[in-house]
């Protein structure tokens, strides 16, 4: 996709126009992204793109962002806001609509939410559905689609789902769980988006989206934990009110009780697509429930394994909270070191860990691990490491096996004990303001309940041997003047 007029993308620090920015910029299509924090975007954007200062509740902003723009993306709402949010919603599409009107756009794309609009919707859906109306009130076309849940990782339904599945082994399901609706995967999501570049700019049209599934969230759950290996108990109560739900979706989930009260209050909608249009339109072809939770869990996986930590995690040395910080269902426990060495002398210790040069602390304990984990039918720590200087990937280290290794930079180790779960090991060596930090990072996807259980229980232990382990690896680097971060 070549020689595209320019686009504005709004909302790209969100779940949406985040995942959509990199999709665009891959086609070629020049990009101008509108925040009112461009600061927090100007890093993770293209060289190509643009990245302009505009507040939708400031009109005359919202003109300048929108000179020049021939297709403007609308994802912008404030279920977050502790003012109400239709309010906000309202005022911000309005001045939207009318500034589009100004400027001469030519087509607006804005992403909604399903529901029969004859049927009493929650405040939520009933905003999401009027914002396109406002929307059309400009002279731009208008294409809308309607969504029901987006199966992807950070989406807030399904985060709401995976938090369920992941923490409670039985779950007391209150009416809303038995609401069908109509699952679509965020990859096909995205391709309805970037073909909506291709429709005729001539009128507006409104394309229901979904995947070919009609599910309940409790069969959705099912699902997921099929997906992850868990088994759940499922419990149907006749009554339990939204603003109850919300509170215990509060205590359970990351969902703070104010998004989750309008969330749970949309949940008693069905949100089915009623209409094939967008099949006439469109060549995409959604996955299955299924298939979508299954490449929601791989795509998080390559996330995972490619992600620095070192730059979600302060690069300035700050401590994480007790427990470690949390990405998603993983937690994550990184401290760090600096010397005086190059990187490639910092590393010496870390590629020569593990087997009969030991784990730089506690050697007993971690002896100790693996008799329990033989005993547990594990592989122990018995395999030792082929060579004591050398490694490659696949090999294996003790317990652990090389998952990646790149010489003088990063090893990681994922391990092949007996966990209720996945654990890795990760050290990282790189040269930052004249120093060689040296970074050691323990990350576990816990697997429901016992593996949270695992992780917070054995946490002051590997406080104490993973610190004891990162202090003398630094310090077995010869002739340094070695701090801890």
């Amino acid at each position: 996709m070549t020689n595209q007029p320019l686009v504005l993308l709004t909302g790209v620090t969100g779940y949406i126009g985040g995942r959509l920015l990199p999709k665009l910029e891959e086609q070629g299509v020049p990009v101008r992204c509108m925040s009112r924090r461009p600061q927090s975007v100007e890093n993770a954007v293209a060289e190509t793109t643009e990245v302009v200062a505009a507040d939708v509740l400031d009109a005359d902003s919202i003109d300048q962002a929108l000179s020049g723009v021939h297709t403007a993306y609308y994802f912008i709402h404030s279920m977050g806001s502790t003012a109400d949010f239709e309010d906000l919603d309202r005022e911000a599409a309005r001045n939207f609509a009318e500034a589009c009107t100004r400027q001469q756009v030519q087509k607006i794309v804005y992403l909604g939410g399903l529901g029969n609009p004859d049927h009493e919707l929650s405040k939520h859906l009933r905003s999401r559905q009027e914002i396109g109306n406002i929307l059309r009130t400009s002279t731009a076309s208008v294409v809308e689609f309607r969504a029901s849940i987006i199966i992807g990782s950070g989406s807030l339904s399904f985060e709401m789902i995976r938090s369920l599945v992941e923490r409670l082994p039985v779950m007391i399901c209150p009416k809303w769980v038995r609401v069908l609706a109509q699952p679509i995967a965020i990859e096909d999501v995205l391709e309805y988006l970037v073909e909506a570049l291709e429709l005729d700019d001539d009128e507006s049209l409104i394309f229901e989206i979904g995947g070919p599934d009609q599910l309940s969230y409790g069969e959705i759950m099912r699902l997921y934990a099929k997906e992850r290996g868990l088994t759940r108990l499922m419990i149907p109560v006749p009554l339990l009110t939204p603003y109850l739900s919300s509170l215990w979706l509060g205590l359970v989930t990351p969902l703070y009780a104010r998004i989750g009260r309008k969330l749970v209050g949309s949940l008693r909608n069905p949100t089915l697509v009623s209409s094939n249009l967008s099949d006439r339109y469109f060549r995409v072809r959604p996955r299955s429930t299924q298939k979508a939770i299954a490449r929601a869990l791989l795509n998080e996986d390559m996330e995972f394994a490619a992600t620095r930590w070192s730059d979600a995690l302060s690069a300035g040395g700050e401590q994480p909270s007790w427990g470690g910080v949390r990405f998603g269902s993983r937690l994550v426990d990184s401290r760090v070191c600096r010397v005086t060495a190059n990187p490639e002398d910092a590393f010496v210790p870390i590629r020569r860990i593990g087997g009969e040069n030991g784990w730089y602390y506690g050697n007993w304990l971690w002896q100790l691990r693996g008799f329990l984990d033989l005993l547990a039918g594990g592989v122990g720590v018995r395999r030792g490491r082929k060579h004591p200087d050398k490694l490659r990937v696949g090999e294996t280290v003790d317990f652990w096996r090389v998952e990646d290794y790149q010489p003088g930079r990063l090893l990681r180790l994922k391990a092949e004990m007996k966990v209720p779960g996945r654990a890795w090991l990760v050290f990282e060596v790189a040269q930052e303001e004249g120093q060689t930090l040296v970074r050691q990072t323990a990350l576990f996807d816990p697997m429901g309940t016992f593996g949270l259980v695992y992780w917070y229980t054995l946490f002051p232990l590997h406080e104490f041997v993973f610190a004891g382990m990162l202090r003398n690896i630094c310090r077995a680097i010869p002739n340094q003047n070695v701090s801890e971060a």
